[in-house]
């Protein structure tokens, strides 16, 4: 069989849609599967009924959409934060991504796999409190390895996402997440590549997705401005040619941070783009 890149979108370019309807147009436009941010289906995930989860499930089946998994995972309740000083709350908010865990399997029940969980959330792991740069990474280290068992048991894989200096001081090159990764040792714990998020990358784009391809389980797609693709110079090719080198299994996710000029548009221009770069591939 030949190769083919798997096309997903993040549904919070959709928000305020009813999820049925956003589901629906997503197809429409030729994705096969959806990225979900948990407060776009309820301020507190965790209190999502059984009922809620498989009602979920069915809308997303009967679109032919598969269930990729979630991102954006600590912007509700607010509050959280896991790297902070102040080791309740760090311990209430690493209870909110097991909890986070759950819903992923749940919404990925009847799927070989049961999804992926970006962890970028900039505001809710910086450094705070007072403590270092090297104090924050390694909260967010021994909280990841913490929650780790129970990822592996629901059958989720959380992926520390690189974010840049201009978002947050924790974490902000795919070599110091490929660290964290080794050194937790957990297959349940992998990494990303983000085209927006990769601004800090001395490395061209293409080389870095080729040196930690081993850990990298997803890819979002957008222009270096959080606009849609296609709507500046974003060298997408030589990251689509190494994926393809390499075989990549994953999800290619639009995640855009600029919702203009509307959903259906950016959701069917960005993909006819991809599509269009995609077929220069040889």
């Amino acid at each position: 069989m030949s190769f083919r890149f798997r096309h997903s979108i993040c549904n919070e370019v959709f928000e305020g849609w009813d999820f049925a309807t956003s589901c629906k147009e997503i197809r429409k436009a030729g994705y096969e599967g959806i990225e979900i941010a948990p407060f776009t289906l309820n301020e507190y995930p965790a209190t999502i009924t059984a009922a809620q989860r498989s009602e979920y499930r069915r809308i997303m089946a009967g679109e032919g959409l598969h269930f990729v998994g979630l991102h954006w995972l600590m912007v509700s309740p607010k509050g959280l934060h896991v790297t902070t000083p102040d080791a309740e709350l760090r311990a209430k908010s690493w209870q909110h991504i097991r909890d986070l865990m759950d819903l992923c399997a749940d919404l990925a029940h009847g799927q070989a796999d049961k999804g992926i969980m970006v962890f970028g959330s900039p505001f809710q792991r910086g450094t705070t409190g007072g403590i270092t740069q090297a104090e924050a990474l390694q909260n967010y280290a021994r909280g990841l390895a913490s929650v780790a068992d129970h990822a592996g048991q629901r059958g989720v894989t959380i992926l520390a996402e690189a974010l840049p200096s201009a978002q947050c001081d924790v974490m902000n090159l795919v070599a110091e997440a490929a660290g964290i990764v080794a050194g937790i040792g957990s297959p349940a714990i992998r990494t990303m590549f983000d085209t927006h998020n990769a601004a800090d990358e001395t490395m061209e784009h293409s080389r870095v997705v080729d040196r930690y391809f081993d850990v990298i389980r997803h890819i979002h797609v957008n222009e270096m401005d959080g606009r849609y693709p296609g709507t500046a110079d974003y060298p997408f090719k030589p990251v689509f040619e190494t994926l393809k080198r390499r075989n990549y299994q994953g999800w290619i996710s639009l995640e855009v941070f600029d919702f203009k000029p509307d959903a259906v548009t950016i959701a069917d221009a960005s993909l006819r783009y991809l599509e269009s770069i995609i077929e220069g591939i040889e």
